[in-house]
């Protein structure tokens, strides 16, 4: 007998009956139904986000209006808390409900809300409470309850991280616009510190130049009031000399004066001693007349000569107090010319410190005009709408450009390979429900292993087929699946439901209604490993360890880099694993059939736990 008719034999089998004919389609349809009512329940549930209830409470009180650069505040408030509501409201993410805080409680135990978002009453004073003496983050309350749904949770936690990252970006953006406007008010404070430093600068170097021409003027005075001071000594020194000598003139004009005095005084006592005397030698009056007649032209020249030197002791005299006049005078002409030398020094040794003191200066507000000068420039010139984008930079520094090797278009696309790598394993499992793995009529009349295990692999693989076929539509057709390489998609959904009819195949072969059951265990096991949802790197090592080596795990692969537009390497690399996994499964298989028509045990005539 030969393998079409083999097939052809078990097709009669299968549809011999009305009810027949209705199992086998609907064995043929559950992959269909399995996998397209699947996708279709998750074709897009991030579409649906919007209608799921969320309750908004908002108890924010609002914050007095922070102040921008160096204008004063306008004394108004604001309210982030409202405005955060509103762009929730707008943005339609979720079904929003503004609540009361009770009436939100009472939904989310009720479950006619998911979860609930609270902005507190201190929301917009946290906010701008960076600029004051008590800074404190502001608070966004998330409260879920898992008994309405777990997944909830995470939807909340997410969303609430959103507002979060959408409320410090636009906090952040304001504040570094007035941190941008402040550093512009300082840029303008700078540019006049400059111009009154540029201002400064010249004044001390003129300052600094006239206090070189003083110093050198104190310098020459205080070379003059030296040589000043030396000379007055010097002249000091010869008055005090002339004086001395000047009064020991005096004191000998003095004494000569006295004794010429003396005797100009004793001239009528001499006249009456000498009248006395010729008296007493015996002349006569007339003689004595006579006598003393001779002698007055010389008393006369003796008053005369007294007269000429008194009148030259009182000159000589006047000469002395004169000289010691001079004396004293030079005296203290040396010692104020003593002083104002020293002075001159001082005022010359002062002058010189203001010189290089002035210089210092000069030097220093050249320094300071180069120092504000720079940091002018360091600050660079901006406009309003300049510090606008810069302060949206600042705020949002990181943008995130995604780019994809291989794109699926939505959730549910992304889970259709994996759903429909399943499907094909289900589907194959349910048609060996009632499809004969092999001929008990050509096993006992010893027909050919080979042509046995072909025949028993064959027809479950081509209906298998048409099961990938009609799912191809569904995905294709009804869902609207796009698919980069839709041929090679559908081949590989056959290739893999062909592979899975050889693995059951064996296992019915070989252990009966136990492989059978055995089916079901590897597809639970494939299930948890073949990574169709979360990455297979996330799994426990046993079950990652099982990802290489079941081949539920290549289909999904496969699929993926066909649909997706991926790696056609990695995709035939899948097919050449899921050949090998087809030849061992149709070799063991054929073992097994050869072994049945070898040797038969009571086993094999046993009826099938399954049946």
């Amino acid at each position: 007998m030969k393998v079409p008719a083999m097939i052809a034999a078990e097709l009669r089998r299968l549809t011999a009956s009305t009810m027949g004919v209705i199992a086998l389609i609907a064995l043929v349809c559950v992959p269909i139904l399995y996998g397209g009512l699947y996708l279709w329940a998750n074709q897009d549930p991030y579409a649906k986000f919007p209608e799921v209830p969320v309750a908004l409470v908002v108890d924010d009180q609002g914050a007095p209006e922070p102040t921008t650069g160096t204008d004063a505040s306008t004394g108004e408030t604001v309210n982030y808390g409202e405005d955060v509501a509103d762009n929730l409201i707008e943005g339609n993410a979720f079904d929003w409900q503004r609540m009361s805080v009770d009436e939100a409680a009472d939904a989310l135990r009720q479950g006619t809300v998911d979860f609930t978002v609270t902005i507190p009453a201190d929301f917009s004073t946290a906010l701008t409470s960076a600029a004051g003496d008590d800074p404190h983050q502001a608070r966004i309350e998330l409260e879920t309850n898992d008994a309405n749904n777990y997944l909830a949770s995470s939807m909340g936690t997410q969303a609430v991280e959103k507002i979060r990252s959408s409320v410090a970006q636009t906090v952040g953006t304001q504040a570094a616009e007035r941190l941008l406007t402040g550093l512009s008010d300082v840029r303008d404070k700078l540019i006049e510190a400059t111009d009154g430093a540029t201002q400064l600068t010249d004044g001390a170097n003129t300052a600094s130049s006239g206090s070189a021409t003083l110093a050198d003027g104190t310098a020459q005075l205080a070379a003059g009031t030296a040589q000043l001071a030396e000379g007055a000594n010097t002249l000091a020194s010869g008055a005090q000399q002339v004086s001395d000598g000047n009064r020991q003139l005096a004191d000998i004009a003095d004494r000569a004066g006295s004794v010429v005095q003396q005797a100009t005084d004793a001239l009528p006592q001499v006249r009456t001693d000498i009248s006395s005397v010729l008296t007493e030698r015996g002349l006569t009056p007339e003689q004595i007349d006579e006598v003393l007649a001779t002698l007055d032209p010389l008393a006369t020249r003796l008053q005369d000569g007294n007269a000429t030197v008194q009148s030259a002791v009182g000159k000589v005299d006047q000469l002395a107090d004169g000289a010691a006049a001079v004396a004293s005078g030079a005296s203290q002409l040396a010692s104020g010319a003593g002083t104002v030398a020293t002075g001159a020094a001082s005022a010359n040794d002062g002058a010189a410190q203001l010189r290089d003191g002035l210089g210092t200066l000069a030097s220093g507000t050249a320094e300071l005009r180069d120092g504000l000068s720079n940091g002018v420039d360091a600050i660079p010139a901006s406009t309003p709408e300049l510090r606008t984008q810069q302060a949206d930079t600042i705020a949002d520094p990181v943008k995130v450009s995604s780019d994809k090797v291989a794109s699926a278009e939505d959730y549910g696309a992304g889970l259709a390979p994996f759903f429909a790598a399943l499907s094909a394993w289900i589907g194959i499992y349910a048609l060996f429900l009632i499809v004969k793995p092999i001929s008990r009529r050509a096993v006992t009349a010893l027909h050919s292993p080979i042509r046995v295990t072909l025949a028993g692999w064959l027809t479950p693989a081509m209906l298998g087929a048409v099961q990938m076929l009609g799912l191809m539509g569904i995905l294709a057709i009804t869902l609207g699946f796009t698919f980069d390489n839709p041929v090679g998609t559908l081949g590989v959904m056959i290739v893999a439901s062909a592979t899975f009819a050889a693995i059951i195949l064996a296992l019915n072969v070989w252990l009966g209604s136990v492989g059978q059951f055995l089916g079901l265990v590897l597809m639970v096991l494939q299930l948890v490993t073949a990574g169709g949802t979360f990455p297979w790197q996330t799994l426990p090592a046993p079950l990652a360890a099982l990802h290489h080596v079941l081949p539920l795990g290549y289909v999904v692969d496969a699929m993926r880099q066909l649909m997706y537009g991926g790696d056609l390497a990695r995709a035939g690399w899948d097919l050449a694993v899921l050949g090998m996994w087809l030849v061992g499964a149709l070799t063991l298989a054929a073992i097994g059939v050869t072994r049945m028509t070898h040797r038969r045990t009571l086993r094999d005539l046993q009826p099938s736990l399954i049946g």
